[in-house]
């Protein structure tokens, strides 16, 4: 070669475009963790967390098309995504879709996720520019770069998602997704057509899992090549995925915990942790494809101590509803139902004969109702500390609702007051009652005088991981509010509390006046498992109207989250008496005296 092609080589070296970067090298070279958001801000460190590269670079093998993160909470799993959007926005700029499970999750998103990134990315905020007044390239949910957008949507907005091309479709939390986006059909499927113009398309799914084989997550998951972060024991070397079974602790000192081997069963120290980290990798477990499957839990987090884990199980463990969100949360595994279905005879056979009108421990009363053809059917509730609940009252108020006799015997019920053992009389707090049949007028006209009483309308929905109560929201014509109550969720925690064993937090208490019938309707449902959908379904030749009002009546106190030790303090503190005062003629004679 002559010096003057070596030369013009040289020249060319110095003009050529850099060699790409990968996710996390991006990240590590001009990432910033915002103060908001960051228990450590500052500059972007993989190193931190190890097993966050695998994932991110992920996005960078052409061979890949999709990416799933089945995992628990506190591991980085937002800031994952975070990186991969903001290595699009500097690196490889594209249309981009990302959708939360509600259109308030992701303006929640937009504001304290990423608008705190743009900020505290100097070349993040390069590209997108400072927003000018009023910029429709700049709104909350709509982010315009050269080359590309980002649209952020929720999965319960239909109109959200109306037809829009991207080359990325980013799904977070898909399990707390609806089953349906109005009439359209599933979110998640409705997105991922929006690809189909794109020959090189990403899509990303994410979430902690919900309910063994109704779970989104972990199905996808399943049609991944299930990846697996090992760790090698510094005692004997030998590979291993962090599991829960795996965690030892002394039985009256939680704080004294290690990890046992699964091969020499040394035990390993928490402060060993950062260790297993850095000389872990990700290995396949199931078949390779074109979807990179992960899977991650609590214990791999440098972020919380496996003390902490072990305290917040033996927490948890003793409902059955707080082990489910541990198991989803921290160990990112889906909830195996064990007890779909109730039997009636037990529940029957622990009545108790506590007094009434009120045993003491009641701080609180709720009621439900529960609107059928010919008559009114009303529970009214007790609850107590942990929300341990006492049925205090069911009634059948018989007569048609399309009449005002029923509504009258109705209201002088939610008058009534009831004596409590401390001298107080205690009124209903709050009632829901059920808008969703053939009544609703009449409901809506019964209701919207006696909202300041708390007393308001609802309607029920059956969609998987919809909270048990949302906000109210305002019926125009009517100008009544309405409540919309996640039946499913409601039916499963009443479940799990009618499943204790023993009085305490969330157990339910029965009095000997209810009769059998009363048993058979509560446990009248089951859930069963179609199709990779659960959903509850009416035994044969069972009514629920008692499980009805019992789910209202739990929604209602969902609803009026109460401050039970106000209300202890309240009922059972004495008052201070009030100094005795005297009239001016009093006060007159006694300076004479």
């Amino acid at each position: 070669m002559t010096q003057a092609e070596q030369l013009l080589q040289r020249i060319k070296g110095q003009f050529a475009p850099p060699p790409p970067l990968t996710v996390s090298e991006w990240a590590d070279g001009y990432r910033f963790l915002s103060r908001e958001s960051a228990s450590e801000p500052g500059p972007w460190r993989t190193a931190r967390a190890p097993y966050q590269k695998g994932i991110m670079d992920s996005f960078n093998d052409k061979r890949i098309h999709t990416i799933v993160i089945m995992s628990s909470a506190q591991v980085g799993k937002t800031e994952i995504i975070n990186n991969i959007l903001g290595y699009i926005l500097h690196q490889n700029p594209m249309p981009v879709l990302l959708m939360q499970p509600t259109l308030e999750m992701a303006m929640s998103y937009s504001k304290h996720r990423f608008a705190p990134m743009v900020r505290d990315t100097p070349i993040l905020q390069q590209r997108l520019g400072a927003p000018k007044g009023r910029d429709a390239n700049h709104t909350l949910l709509h982010k315009t770069f050269p080359g590309g957008y980002l649209a952020m949507v929720g999965a319960n907005s239909p109109a959200s998602l109306a037809s829009r091309p991207v080359a990325m479709v980013l799904c977070d939390e898909v399990d707390r997704y609806p089953a349906s986006a109005g009439a359209e059909g599933d979110p998640v499927n409705i997105a991922l057509r929006r690809m189909a113009t794109f020959p090189h398309r990403k899509a990303i799914l994410t979430s902690t899992p919900t309910i063994k084989g109704a779970s989104r997550i972990e199905l996808a998951y399943k049609q991944s090549n299930q990846q697996r972060y090992l760790v090698p024991c510094p005692h004997c070397g030998t590979q291993q995925s962090l599991e829960w079974k795996q965690i030892k602790w002394a039985k009256d000192n939680p704080s004294q915990v290690h990890y046992q081997c699964v091969a020499c069963e040394r035990p390993i120290a928490s402060e060993q942790k950062n260790e297993l980290l850095q000389n872990g990798y990700w290995q396949v477990q199931g078949e390779a494809s074109g979807t990179a499957g992960f899977h991650l839990n609590e214990l791999y987090s440098p972020w919380v101590p496996w003390s902490e884990t072990v305290t917040h199980f033996l927490k948890a463990k003793q409902q059955r509803e707080t082990l489910r969100v541990w198991v989803n949360t921290v160990l990112g595994e889906p909830w195996e139902e064990q007890g779909d279905s109730l039997a009636y005879q037990p529940l029957y056979e622990r009545r108790e004969a506590y007094s009434l009108p009120l045993p003491e421990n009641i701080l609180v009363l709720t009621a439900g109702v529960d609107v059928q053809k010919d008559r009114l059917e009303v529970q009214v509730d007790g609850w107590g500390f942990g929300f341990e609940k006492w049925v205090i009252d069911y009634q059948v108020l018989t007569g048609s609702p399309a009449e005002q006799t029923v509504w009258d015997k109705l209201d002088a019920l939610l008058n009534k007051t009831f004596r409590h053992p401390s001298g107080e009389r205690l009124t209903i707090a709050s009632c829901f009652i059920d808008s969703g049949g053939h009544y609703t007028s009449e409901v809506y006209r019964f209701t919207k005088p006696r909202q300041i009483r708390r007393i308001y309308a609802i309607k029920g929905r059956s969609t998987v991981a919809e909270p048990i109560v949302s906000p109210p929201r305002k019926q125009k014509k009517p100008n009544v509010w309405l409540y919309l109550l996640g039946t499913d969720t409601a039916k499963e925690l009443l479940y799990s509390r009618l499943s204790l064993k023993y009085p305490g937090p969330g157990y339910c208490h029965f009095h000997r006046r209810l009769g059998l019938e009363y048993f058979k309707q509560l446990t009248a449902e089951h859930c069963i498992t179609d199709n990779g959908k659960r959903r509850w379904t009416l035994k044969p030749g069972r009514r629920n109207e008692a499980l009805d009002v019992s789910v209202y009546s739990l929604a209602c106190v969902e609803a009026l989250q109460p401050d039970f030790d106000a209300l202890y303090e309240r009922l059972f503190t004495p008052t201070e008496p009030k100094q005795a005062t005297h009239d001016k003629k009093t006060e007159s004679f006694i300076k004479r005296w």
